[in-house]
């Protein structure tokens, strides 16, 4: 439960990997005997998991989910921190401000030593993308760092399409874009 407050909704695959619970039937058998402090649906092929009120009471967590197109994107999101190698000093949804400007990545965490924040394309506009990107570089140019680093920025996308797009919008800033494929 620990996890789900942590990283807010998480898939059956993603609960096996990163609670080291083994086959498919041992993991259905932990999720069933957490029920009571779990909501899940149906999304597509798989089950997505998250906490509800007892859960969050039990796990001493504010934060309430529910079901809605933010799932997708925490999904992507948490793909991403289970390929990253689970790093220790991550964190979601950090507001990133030099007085003048601010964005909110997706998360910012310690990658091979050196700071980064990771976006996630899952469902937005192109331009959405750009107007963030435009908001990165101006943050980048007046000399933005993260404990005396200069941190690098990363992207999860969809598909090559849009990775190439990305890598395009981003140049000039320490960058590199995945697609979820890559990171499977």
């Amino acid at each position: 439960m620990l996890l789900l407050k942590k990283l807010d909704f998480l898939n059956r695959d993603q609960i096996s990997k990163l609670a080291s619970l083994g086959s498919v039937r041992n993991t259905n058998f932990v999720l069933n005997k957490m029920k009571d402090y779990l909501n899940s649906y149906r999304d597509g092929f798989q089950t997505i998991y998250y906490l509800n009120k007892e859960g969050r009471e039990y796990v001493d967590s504010r934060k309430v989910r529910k079901k809605g197109n933010f799932a997708d994107h925490c999904i992507a999101r948490n793909d991403f921190f289970i390929f990253a190698g689970r790093p220790v000093q991550w964190k979601n949804e950090i507001e990133i401000s030099d007085g003048k400007d601010k964005v909110i990545c997706d998360a910012m965490f310690k990658w091979k030593g050196h700071w980064t924040f990771l976006e996630v394309d899952i469902k937005q506009s192109m331009a959405n993308n750009r107007k963030k990107i435009a908001t990165y570089k101006a943050l980048y140019s007046r000399g933005l760092k993260v404990v005396d680093q200069i941190p690098n920025l990363m992207w999860l996308t969809t598909t090559e399409l849009r990775r190439k797009q990305l890598t395009q919008a981003c140049e000039g800033l320490p960058f590199k874009a995945f697609t979820q494929q890559d990171i499977q």
